[in-house]
């Protein structure tokens, strides 16, 4: 018989949760605090943004549609204010859009589908347990991960 691995938080880490949809909040940080993970929520792009330089994150999830800032513009900006943890981006519309990792700047692009919350917990987990590595090697193994991370 196989074992399956825990999606339990193997340390204390705080995410930043970004959905302007509260349904869509609720389910995400319910799951992910069951787990162990303390989860900050933002209904904006701009608030989200303020957050991230006044807050250490460990890890943020973002949808793409929102009002004013969309995803895809909120990684872009928090990328170039130097945030270098894992970002998630969710969305119903990444076949559609064709939006990629490379596209985005995020660590793990996550299809809103009946598997969302399997695939995003199984993404937590590991964004957040990847090794530590020596800072001349992260450009390859992020670009490594990147082209293995989409479920």
């Amino acid at each position: 018989m196989r074992s399956v691995p825990s999606l339990r938080a193997n340390h204390p880490s705080v995410v930043l949760l970004v959905d302007d949809n509260l349904d869509g909040v609720v389910a995400r940080r319910t799951v992910l605090e069951e787990l162990g993970y303390t989860v900050v929520a933002s209904s904006s792009g701009s608030n989200a943004l303020e957050m991230a330089e006044k807050h250490r994150f460990d890890l943020i999830i973002t949808d793409y549609r929102m009002p004013g800032m969309d995803g895809v513009a909120l990684i872009a900006a928090l990328r170039q204010r130097g945030f270098e943890k894992p970002i998630i981006l969710i969305s119903g519309l990444l076949a559609h859009l064709g939006l990629t990792e490379r596209s985005t700047g995020a660590d793990l692009l996550i299809q809103k589908s009946a598997n969302e919350i399997d695939n995003l917990l199984r993404g937590v987990k590991r964004l957040l347990n990847l090794p530590k590595k020596p800072a001349a090697s992260q450009g390859r193994s992020k670009a490594r991960a990147r082209k293995t991370a989409t479920p």
